[in-house]
Parts: C-alpha cells; sequence; structure tokens
C-alpha cells in the first residue's frame, strides 16, 4: 500500500477509534457514535467493534430477555443464570474475549403451523447463546439501519408489519398502480448462501472477531433426536440475530437489486415493500417478475440455487 493511502487508512482507523471508544462513555452513547458514522459515511468499513460486547451491554441485553422462554439443550432458564449473574456474566466475557465462547446447537422442537395441518419446525437456542447474538444485534443494528432502505419493515426497530402495510395502502391509493404482486421466498432462512452472506456482512464490518462470532453461530447446528445436524446453508433456527442476518442478505440480493437495477428498467412507477421475505412489488406497466440477485460489485449475478421468489398472488388493477 502507497505511503498516503496507508495515513489515509490510519486517519479513518484513527477516527473510528475515537468514535467508540470513548472514554467513560456509557455504551449507549458508543452505539450512537456508530450509528453517525455509519450514517454519514457509507463506505467506511468498521474495523473495531467486538470490544463493545462488554459487561454494560450483556447485562442490559439479558434484562430484555424474556423469562418464560423456553430454555435449550442446556436447560438452563433465565431465573436459573439470574441466581449468579455477576459472576455468569464475568465467565461469559472472559470467554468471548479469548474467543473461547462456542455457541451450542440450538434445540428443534415442532408447533402447529397456522392454517395448516403440517408442524413448522422451531429452534430454541441456549440462554447464552441468546444472550450474545442479543449483543451482536445490538452492535450490528447501529450500522445497518444506517443503510437498510426504507421499504424494508420487517424485524427492525420501531417498525412493525403496519407500517408495511401502510405503505402500500398510501400507494396503492395516491399513485397510478396497475399491477400488484405478493412474493414469498421459498424457504428462505433455512436456503440462505452462508459464504455470501459473510461476504456482505464484510461490506460493512471487517471486525474479524465480530466475523468469527456470526460464523461460529452459522455452523453451531441443529440438535434433535440425539443427533446434530450442520448445515452450509441458512441462518441460525430461532436464533435472535436471524432477522438482522436475513435482512442484511435480502438488502444486497434483493432491495439493492430492484432499487438500483430493476427499477431503471421500468417505464412508469416501481415500488417494491419487503417484511422479512415476504415482499409486494407494484408497478405502474408491466409485472415484477422477481429474482434473487447481488447487488455489489458482481452486481447482477444470481445468487443462491435454493432461494426461489414465488409469487403467491397477483392483483391486476383497472383504471
Amino acid at each position: 500500500m502507497p505511503l498516503e493511502e496507508r495515513k489515509l487508512h490510519m486517519s479513518a482507523r484513527c477516527e473510528e477509534t475515537l468514535a467508540v471508544h470513548g472514554s467513560g462513555e456509557p455504551v449507549a452513547t458508543k452505539l450512537q457514535r456508530i450509528a453517525e458514522k455509519a450514517r454519514k459515511e457509507p463506505d467506511f468499513k468498521f474495523t473495531s467493534l467486538y470490544h463493545l460486547m462488554n459487561e454494560e451491554l450483556l447485562r442490559e441485553c439479558f434484562k430484555r430477555l424474556r423469562k418464560d422462554a423456553a430454555a435449550g439443550i442446556d436447560k438452563m432458564t433465565k431465573d436459573m443464570y439470574a441466581e449468579n449473574l455477576d459472576a455468569n456474566l464475568s465467565n461469559l466475557i472472559d470467554r468471548l474475549h479469548r474467543m473461547a465462547y462456542i455457541p451450542q446447537p440450538v434445540r428443534r422442537k415442532y408447533i402447529p403451523k397456522p392454517g395448516s395441518a403440517k408442524q413448522r419446525p422451531l429452534g430454541i437456542p441456549c440462554l447464552e447463546d441468546k444472550l450474545v447474538e442479543a449483543g451482536l444485534v445490538r452492535i450490528l443494528e447501529q450500522v445497518y439501519e444506517q443503510d437498510f432502505i426504507n421499504d424494508s419493515y420487517g424485524f427492525r426497530p420501531k417498525r412493525s408489519c403496519h407500517d408495511a402495510l401502510k405503505a402500500l395502502s398510501e400507494t396503492v391509493e395516491n399513485k397510478p398502480i396497475n399491477h400488484i404482486v405478493e412474493a414469498d421466498i421459498k424457504g428462505f432462512f433455512d436456503n440462505v448462501n452462508q459464504e455470501w452472506l459473510m461476504k456482505f456482512l464484510a461490506h460493512r464490518v471487517e471486525d474479524k472477531r465480530i466475523q468469527r462470532m456470526v460464523k461460529r453461530f452459522l455452523k453451531a447446528g441443529v440438535a434433535e433426536d440425539g443427533s446434530v445436524t450442520v448445515s452450509d446453508e441458512g441462518t441460525p433456527q430461532g436464533g435472535v440475530i436471524s432477522p438482522l442476518l436475513a435482512n442484511i442478505y435480502l438488502h444486497y440480493a434483493l432491495d439493492l437489486w430492484f432499487e438500483k437495477v430493476y427499477r431503471k428498467s421500468c417505464t412508469g412507477i416501481a415500488r417494491l415493500i419487503r417484511y422479512a421475505d415476504d415482499c409486494v412489488p407494484r408497478t405502474h406497466r408491466g409485472v415484477v417478475f422477481l429474482k434473487v440477485r447481488c447487488c455489489t460489485k458482481d452486481e447482477g449475478r444470481p445468487l443462491g440455487a435454493g432461494l426461489q421468489a414465488q409469487a403467491s398472488n397477483h392483483l391486476k388493477l383497472q383504471g
């Protein structure tokens, strides 16, 4: 790397350090600094975030865990962990910062699927895994909430399905819309391409310890009937971090493709409203045929052979 480039790189690293290592500041303030930097510098890559996985952050995350949640394979409940909370957090933090923390497989349980005779598999993580994932989400959200498009509504702070429906209603009522397509990405959470997910994560987060910990959760596996299955595809079942990872993946693979590629090919109005793996594209002319694509340096390259966007409903409006 040329001397001038090294100086610029070191300067950027110094600014990042000042942004997230404020001496004596509460974690909430440091997280806000990260969000501000991410918003002001959309191309900036964060290399120093993992240190924020400290007692203050994890204690706050622990308070937010559901008290009545089912236990994972460790059979540890929130009440049991709270009996010796200080020592448990101290031990957890020590393992985290030695990179000795290894996520455990999630316990698979089957629950009735609404409107169907079939059962839906549910993953139940161990308590400490929930806690660590919650900490990672708090940190990563500060970066990606600045990047996600406005029409992405699923599993995001201060957003809900009601907001998505409101956006849909306002568009249909106030814009010249001729076609509405309701689409679902078949088996999305089970078929996410983990290799591409990690590449997408690296676009903004170059902190190797964050990357390694996320990768460990992806490879934690599923425990069922006495055996553990590890897959090269999908996100952690039932994991606290899964919705955020899904949004990161679809931000690059679908949202940006629609905004930067597909929209430019339209002769009229086109809008994509997405809630997790469900989306509703609307167009003034023609019908949207969805393909999961990458919108990065390899723009236009299809992603994830197991991912298929299926149009479950197509409504043609008259007028």
